[in-house]
């Protein structure tokens, strides 16, 4: 029977697969480590409040990218090049989505727009994370190898959803609602989109490093099509809709 578990179950008990599949999380945790640290070392002064919030947020990301750099060292493999069509977090930067690499380069203080577009972008990817973190908990919480670091990515997203959620909230009472909204209805229909694509270009990889007969490649592919298809009607007003978590000052304190 074809499922999630499967899934993963087949992409875990193969090297290549694990291998890119480590390779592909762990570059993408290490991105949003640095672009959450520039922000904060970049918040104007108005909103100084937040930047610990921020930094302890990018903390939690290059941890993320060291425990799948640990998974991948437990069976002595290296990480692979992630090609651009996997890159979820590059191809999201090169869409408009979170702040542009050019401006965090740069020493010149953000705004505090620039502050509310990156928590309400933040919104979105991180319902995206959590919900994907779930489902593995879900799936291999008690695996073995890669349950504990499984577990503890999936608190800590949970912690940086809620934080997001809680921030926006605070921000629209003093006045940044309408940017609030505009942003994460132009954030969401670009994410879905990529989210879509890149989908598609790793369950294709995946298929030939596993080697997956053409009809199963295919029932994957119109399967994400089909789940894409539900988020444009549907779905999307869960990774826009903002409700005050019951877990407040998610990110007060130090990182684990």
């Amino acid at each position: 029977m074809l499922s999630a578990r499967s899934l993963f179950q087949e992409i875990l008990d193969n090297d290549e697969s694990f291998r890119l599949f480590c390779s592909v999380a762990a570059s993408g945790e290490a991105q949003g480590g640095w672009e959450n640290g520039r922000i904060a070392a970049l918040v104007p002064d108005t909103m100084r409040d937040l930047a610990p919030k921020i930094a302890r947020h990018g903390a939690d990301e290059d941890k993320h990218g060291r425990l799948f750099r640990a998974l991948l060292n437990k069976r002595d493999l290296t990480e692979v090049e992630v090609p651009l069509a996997l890159d979820y977090t590059l191809l999201l930067e090169r869409a408009g989505i979170g702040l542009a690499h050019s401006k965090l380069r740069a020493d010149t203080t953000l705004t505090e727009e620039d502050i509310v577009v990156y928590l309400a972008h933040s919104r979105v990817t991180e319902q995206r994370a959590a919900d994907q973190m779930d489902m593995l908990v879900t799936h291999f919480g008690n695996h073995p190898e890669a349950g504990k670091p499984i577990r503890m990515i999936c608190q800590d997203e949970e912690n940086h959803l809620a934080y997001c959620q809680e921030e926006l909230l605070r921000l629209a009472a003093l006045g940044h609602g309408p940017t609030i909204r505009r942003v994460l209805d132009e954030c969401v229909r670009v994410e879905i989109g990529v989210y879509r694509d890149v989908s598609l270009a790793v369950m294709a990889r995946m298929g030939q490093l596993l080697g997956w007969s053409r009809p199963k490649s295919t029932l994957l592919a119109t399967g994400i099509r089909l789940m894409h298809l539900y988020e444009r009607v549907l779905g999307r007003r869960r990774m826009v809709t903002l409700t005050m978590p019951e877990r407040r000052g998610a990110l007060n304190g130090p990182a684990a």
